[in-house]
């Protein structure tokens, strides 16, 4: 079984695989302040109510993938994978760890390592050209070439930090439930901020992806060649809405993860 751990600035996600299969999974809050020792027991505490897995520490843990855009919280899971399954291979996806993505940017080393791990996943189910929208504390964009290089993104403000500053901005203003509301003409408050965060959201995730599109395909490409993946937790809410998105992958970075970890210690 392999452990494959997204940790991102709002939320950690992770996923258990048996080979190919994601046969768990489970989402937690990120806490950079959280140690290493109390990393170790929330896992445990998780992974010990799987059928699939002992009751020991690792037991039917055979290899961990991670990546992570919080720093702090990446060196406290390699203390975990250092102290509590240091007998068990781990990939922790940073510069130097083969991905088979050219990165395509002025400072490589910049772009998030969740990122890349959505490329690696979108090239490898959906081939090239492609674009990536991931939902999560920002709403990114990431443009993968017919070639399967990660040539560059587009990033926004995610649907929950617009939905807060709204809140906390606004005077007669309030922090709202994230949900389709009757019409697009809302009849009060709550359901005219709730159409203009869906169908705002919406509307600039097709600007984007259409001008992405003509950019990386060229004055001579087909933009209906360009496949777009959506991801991220809040992914679902503009699914129906969107029009370009062709394709709904909820575990494109955990994907990503176990191909990575293949990619550089084989499969379990």
């Amino acid at each position: 079984m392999l452990l494959t751990i997204d940790v991102g600035n709002t939320h950690t996600v992770l996923g258990l695989f048996d080979g190919e299969e994601i046969v768990e999974h489970w989402r937690i809050s990120t806490d950079p302040r959280r140690t290493a020792d109390e990393l170790a027991v929330l896992l445990q505490g998780l992974m010990g109510m799987h059928p699939l897995l002992g009751v020991e520490l690792g037991e039917g843990i055979e290899g961990i993938a991670i990546c992570s855009t919080v720093p702090s919280v990446l060196h406290e899971l390699r203390e975990v994978t250092r102290r509590y399954y240091g007998d068990i291979p781990a990939v922790l996806v940073e510069p130097g760890v083969k991905t088979g993505v050219p990165v395509l940017m002025d400072n490589p080393k910049e772009v998030g390592a969740d990122r890349i791990v959505n490329a690696v996943a979108a090239t490898e189910l959906y081939g090239g050209p492609s674009i990536v929208v991931d939902f999560g504390t920002a709403t990114t964009f990431d443009a993968i070439s017919a070639r399967g290089e990660y040539t560059g993104g587009v990033i926004a403000p995610g649907i929950e930090i617009s939905v807060e500053a709204l809140g906390v901005r606004g005077a007669q203003l309030r922090k709202i439930e994230l949900a389709k509301p009757r019409g697009v003409i809302g009849k009060n408050t709550v359901e005219a901020m709730q159409s203009g965060i869906l169908y705002g959201f919406a509307g600039q995730v097709d600007g984007v992806v259409r001008r992405m599109a003509a950019e990386l395909v060229g004055p001579d490409g087909d933009v209906d060649d360009v496949t777009v993946i959506a991801t991220g937790g809040l992914s679902p809410m503009v699914l129906g809405e969107a029009e370009l998105i062709d394709e709904h992958e909820p575990w494109l970075t955990l994907i990503g993860l176990r191909l990575v970890y293949e990619r550089n210690l084989g499969r379990l």
